[in-house]
């Protein structure tokens, strides 16, 4: 199953209950971490870190649709600015990642900042663009099962993963918007 974090050094009665955003996701660990999710979130993890599997996904669409291989690199790109853009807001906010003695962990992060959450910012992103491209609203497929997942391990808060979306949400939408009208041009 997951693996125990160790205390966070600011919480300094191991038995203090866990309040607000951390008593949701505490909850929302001991009612979804079964082993099969907490597989499926790890594979999520790795698929979204850095945004590497959605900027693979718009490669491989330009490989396969010639006719719209810039629209498809342009949404790749897209996928990839989101991320980019969530790290910078991680680097302004500089929220700490959440730690209690019942939050437990199931993958490792790159960095301790938490917000907003850049899996959900390049996920949002990028459901938002390939949908444009597909012709298919991918949004609901995709997204939650991404925010979800990273309340799973434990390393966000649940605002972090809302945060994530509605910028990946916004970068999403505006570059769509400009394929959209580049289209029709």
């Amino acid at each position: 199953m997951l693996e125990q974090r160790p205390a966070d050094e600011a919480v300094s009665d191991a038995s203090s209950r866990p309040s607000g955003e951390l008593a949701l996701l505490v909850g929302a660990q001991r009612a979804l971490a079964k082993p099969a999710v907490v597989r499926a979130a790890r594979g999520l993890s790795h698929f979204g870190e850095h945004s590497a599997g959605w900027f693979a996904l718009g490669v491989a669409g330009a490989a396969l649709d010639r006719g719209r291989r810039v629209e498809w690199l342009t949404a790749a790109a897209g996928a990839v600015g989101a991320h980019a853009a969530s790290i910078a807001v991680k680097r302004v906010v500089r929220r700490p990642r959440p730690k209690h003695p019942e939050v437990t962990v199931g993958v490792h992060t790159p960095a301790q900042l938490s917000f907003p959450s850049s899996h959900a910012t390049s996920t949002t992103a990028a459901a938002v663009l390939y949908s444009g491209l597909l012709g298919r609203n991918l949004v609901p497929a995709l997204v939650p099962p991404m925010l979800v997942s990273r309340l799973v391990l434990g390393v966000h808060y649940p605002t972090d993963v809302l945060a994530g979306a509605a910028l990946g949400g916004a970068v999403g939408g505006i570059l769509r918007r400009r394929l959209t009208s580049r289209k029709r041009t």
